[in-house]
């Protein structure tokens, strides 16, 4: 018989990429969950179509594997999934300038986040104030890493 969610101390896992094949690789992994990061060893990956069942050392009941409900999970770059043309490690793009073709700069961005229909980017304008927009070819342009800034094509989504 197969693991069961939780009955083993297996977790779901849904990968922002989709991808799923790098999963088998990993030996330990940070989960970070309200602020805090901790080192987990992975014990066990099986996929699972679009998601995987993992289980990590010492989480081994369905009650640990709850308190790891809604964790990231974080890998080191030597195994995150393949990039495609046109995307970032989400740890590359915090703390771009966001800029606009003018060359005025709104601000930086704090994070990319998953807002349900798609990517959300996290701007600190320069006031300090916290402003959400999607994250979409419309409103931010080209990413320039060695420039450290990002082209904000439509100002008054941040507005």
């Amino acid at each position: 018989m197969g693991p069961h969610f939780g009955l083993e101390g297996f977790v779901k896992v849904r990968p922002f990429s989709g991808e799923t094949d790098h999963f088998s690789r990993l030996a330990t992994v940070t989960l970070r969950k309200n602020g805090e990061e901790k080192a987990q060893d992975v014990a066990e990956v099986i996929p699972r179509g679009g998601f995987l069942l993992m289980r990590f050392a010492g989480v081994d009941s369905p009650e640990a594997a709850r308190l790891l409900g809604g964790a990231e999970i974080i890998a080191g770059r030597e195994h995150s999934a393949p990039l495609k043309e046109g995307e970032y490690y989400v740890e590359d793009l915090k703390g771009l300038e966001v800029v606009t073709a003018e060359g005025q700069v709104f601000g930086h961005i704090a994070d990319v986040v998953d807002g349900g229909g798609g990517q959300l980017v996290e701007v600190t304008l320069l006031s300090g104030e916290k402003r959400f927009a999607p994250f979409r070819n419309e409103f931010f342009g080209e990413v320039s890493l060695g420039e450290g800034r990002i082209a904000l094509l439509e100002p008054w989504v941040l507005g």
